[in-house]
């Protein structure tokens, strides 16, 4: 397993043995505060670990202080093109910066905001993305290879060490699920800094999950990855749901619920789709690690989902409750639902 050095947005651990953090980005203009906030107390709720907000003017770099001091977060303020911006989001309270070395505007400008991210003691992104890299690396490799993507990260890896600042992670993101995976194996090699790993622009919700579970599965398997985001085209709940699910199918991180459930055949009696869509609205409150089952019959579901903590299987009218493949009662098919959302409850003495 790679070996990170710690690095500190606020007061989390990133990277030196930390968990595996769940980050993602709101969609609103920050100066809307009320929508702003409205979205990350959903984020919060379903397990946000950090937040990224874009930051294109200074009225997005005002809302940073007004927004940070209601929720409980680490806040990172997303920078393109206008160094200034870094600074003063630092000055206004950001936990942390992302900053792209393609467009940032060269040495100078990224030591002016390094000098200040030193001063307050705030973390920093090296953000590489295939799509804006420096022009003379674009130039060198004629194309934004995974080769390309290291150069650049390299480049302002040694600017940052040359001034003495290590509160650092990069960041190396593509579309391209092979180009993400070889370029963050490459610079894996090269560095002891934390990374923050995921696939840029990877789609709608469908596409993002697919292309996310490869290119993040590999990597975490590879134990290259310190902080992590699912890119959806959506509401970006979803990207922290999908998150979840491919940190704890690899068994790096045990939070909430693991739902799992049958794909349905010609015995089931019972409208499936629906209800399990339910069981995952009820419980999206749910932090604690417990395996629930949705299954579609009562012949095979309990045997079939014996690993599971709880579980409920449908049958044509009425239905059965079950622990670890034990039956415990038989329910009317109408408060399967409801019964399973209350025993869950019980079990974890909310």
């Amino acid at each position: 397993m790679r070996k990170t050095r710690p690095i500190f947005l606020g007061k989390m651990q990133i990277g030196g043995g930390a968990p595996i953090r769940v980050q993602s980005m709101t969609t609103t203009h920050p100066t809307d505060i009320e929508k702003t906030l409205r979205q990350i107390k959903k984020l919060e709720e379903v397990g946000c670990e950090i937040i990224r907000i874009a930051v294109p003017d200074k009225k997005a770099v005002e809302a940073i202080p007004l927004i940070k001091k209601q929720i409980n977060i680490p806040i990172i303020a997303d920078i393109h093109f206008d160094y200034k911006l870094a600074i003063e989001s630092i000055k206004k309270g950001a936990d942390g910066i992302r900053i792209n070395p393609g467009n940032i505007g060269g040495e100078k400008k990224l030591k002016k905001v390094i000098d200040i991210a030193k001063e307050y003691q705030v973390a920093v992104r090296i953000g590489v993305n295939s799509g804006s890299l420096e022009k003379d690396i674009l130039k060198q490799y004629k194309s934004p290879t995974p080769e390309a993507m290291v150069a650049s990260a390299l480049r302002s890896i040694s600017f940052l060490e040359k001034w003495g600042f290590y509160n650092f992670k990069v960041s190396l993101k593509s579309s391209n699920v092979l180009h993400t995976i070889s370029a963050y194996r490459l610079l894996a090699e090269k560095v002891d800094y934390p990374f923050h790993i995921g696939v840029t622009e990877a789609g709608p919700p469908l596409r993002s999950a697919v292309k996310s579970a490869i290119a993040l599965g590999i990597l975490l398997m590879e134990g290259i990855g310190e902080t992590i985001r699912v890119s959806v085209t959506g509401d970006p709940v979803i990207e922290v749901q999908i998150a979840y699910e491919i940190l704890r199918s690899l068994g790096l991180r045990k939070y909430g619920i693991d739902l799992i459930s049958c794909p349905t055949c010609g015995r089931c009696e019972i409208d499936l789709i629906s209800l399990v869509s339910e069981v995952e609205r009820q419980l999206s409150w749910v932090k604690e690690p417990i395996k629930v089952a949705v299954m579609g019959c009562v012949v095979n579901g309990p045997g079939e989902a014996k690993e599971a903590d709880i579980g409920i299987a449908g049958g044509k009218g009425v239905g059965i409750l079950f622990k670890k493949g034990k039956v415990i009662k038989k329910i009317k098919e109408e408060l399967l639902v409801t019964t399973l959302v209350e025993e869950i409850k019980k079990m974890l003495k909310h």
